[in-house]
């Protein structure tokens, strides 16, 4: 019996996506080898596919939906799939990000990921030195994470950046560059304020680490810490009260919005 044969599609949204994948693929006579080809994979990524193995990309979703006729259903499943890329303890804070009113996020080493572009992204997992196929997937995940802000109903955006970030070129000049621009765009959107904590700061109330703590329309608010092997997420009102009190300290160290786009500007001109 194979890892599809196996698969209960019951246990997870990815393996009721991976295992739909094949019946329809079965249904219409298509091969494994057959439906790799067209979607310009290896059949062995494709196997593993639907196995529940690997996630399926949006791209695949794409192509399914147009040869079974299957109208938009693979491309809705999609979104729900991706999620497994995050590691486990990660993803309950991405369920409760879609559904924050405010997102407060202070950053030190790298952008935050709600505004990074795809190839900044890219170069992060690069550091980490993942297989291609699930760097490639994490990628992806970080993507659509960032669907909340093109939302009607999209959450207000805090972010503080220290300037690190901005002097830390993990990419190529025109990566960096397109990530600035990025950020700059960004910072003029009328929901979201960014600011950089300058060097010339001092102590500063951040010096813990990089935190993100959401405001939600019920219940209590929560904090994700980011550690070495793995994160968490805190939900006990002393720790969000004392994250929230932070980051009030934080934006007080920081620059202006005004100001903190100059300081980007200023970055920008030193890779040209």
């Amino acid at each position: 019996m194979s890892l599809a044969d196996a698969l209960d599609p019951t246990a997870s949204v990815q393996a009721f996506y991976a295992t739909d994948l094949r019946k329809k693929r079965e249904e219409h006579g298509v091969t494994q080898r057959e439906f790799a080809k067209l979607a310009l994979m290896a059949p062995s990524l494709l196997n593993k596919i639907e196995a529940g193995v690997r996630l399926p990309t949006k791209e695949l979703s794409e192509l399914a939906d147009g040869r079974f006729g299957t109208g938009d259903y693979f491309q809705r499943l999609w979104p729900l799939v991706i999620k497994f890329a995050f590691p486990k303890w990660f993803r309950p804070f991405v369920d409760l990000e879609e559904a924050a009113r405010i997102i407060r996020s202070f950053q030190v080493q790298v952008v935050d990921g709600l505004l990074q572009t795809e190839e900044y992204a890219r170069a992060v997992m690069s550091g980490r030195r993942l297989e291609r196929a699930v760097a490639a997937e994490q990628v992806a995940a970080r993507m659509q994470r960032q669907e909340i802000l093109n939302r009607d109903d999209r959450p207000d955006l805090w972010v503080v950046l220290d300037e690190l970030v901005l002097r830390r070129h993990i990419a190529s000049p025109s990566v960096m560059l397109k990530q600035f621009e990025r950020l700059i765009a960004e910072a003029e959107a009328p929901r979201t304020v960014l600011q950089v904590l300058p060097f010339d700061s001092g102590a500063h109330a951040g010096l813990g680490g990089p935190f993100s703590a959401l405001t939600l329309d019920e219940g209590p608010g929560l904090v994700v810490v980011d550690g070495f092997l793995q994160g968490q997420i805190l939900a006990d009102p002393d720790d969000v009260a004392a994250a929230d009190r932070a980051y009030d300290l934080l934006t007080a160290h920081a620059l202006s919005p005004r100001a903190s786009i100059d300081r980007i500007v200023a970055a920008m001109k030193d890779l040209r």
